[in-house]
Formats: structure tokens, sequence, C-alpha cells
């Protein structure tokens, strides 16, 4: 379920992001609210998130998903060139969240070492 919340919340930060440059400095009203709105839930999504999620994990798949997909929404809205050299790199940022999923918590690796 943690994981879910981090990924809405990594969308979130996409809406807020949006918001803010549409805001235009904050001089609309609608683009502002929505800015505030998505920004407290994309952060509240975080905090819950990262309760067992280790912090660093949590804030680079937060990061990585919101960065993706906020330059994905410019390429795909005309504010900012496609380019396959871009695609790439986004390919590279999903799927270096996904091994950040994939890879063993803490609480799975083998204590039988030395300590």
């Amino acid at each position: 379920m943690s994981w879910l919340v981090l990924v809405v919340s990594g969308m979130l930060e996409a809406v807020w992001a949006a918001a803010l440059s549409a805001s235009h400095g904050f001089t609309r009203l609608r683009p502002t609210l929505l800015f505030l709105v998505a920004l407290t839930a994309s952060m509240a999504g975080l905090a819950l998130a990262v309760r067992t999620i280790p912090i660093g994990t949590g804030y680079a798949v937060w990061t990585g998903v919101g960065a993706a997909l906020t330059v994905t929404w410019a390429m795909v809205t005309g504010a900012e060139t496609f380019t396959p050299l871009k695609a790439l790199l986004l390919v590279g940022i999903v799927g270096a969240v996904i091994g950040l999923k994939l890879l063993p918590s803490p609480s799975d690796a083998d204590d039988t070492g030395p300590a």
C-alpha cells in the first residue's frame, strides 16, 4: 500500500509542477489553488509512504515519478520539444524507479553474516 501511495504522490508532484507553471507566478487563482491542493496532498502522501519505505528510496521514487511525468506532460502539451534522446532518458528514469522497487528492503536481507 505504501508503494501505491508513493507513486500517486509522485503523480501529484507532476500536477503541482504543471499548476505552478500555469499560475504565472501565482497571479491566476485556479492554477494557484490546484498547486496548493496538489502540493499538500503530494507531501502528505510522501510523508505517509516513508513511514515504511526508506526515505532515500522513497524520495528518489517520488521525484523520479514526478520528474518523468512533468517532462512527459510538457512534451505532450508542446511546452517542451520531444526528442528521441529525451524519451530514452525518461525510460531510464522509469527503469530506475522500478529497480528501486524491486530491490530487497533491509528487512529482507539475510542477517546471518557478521554483525
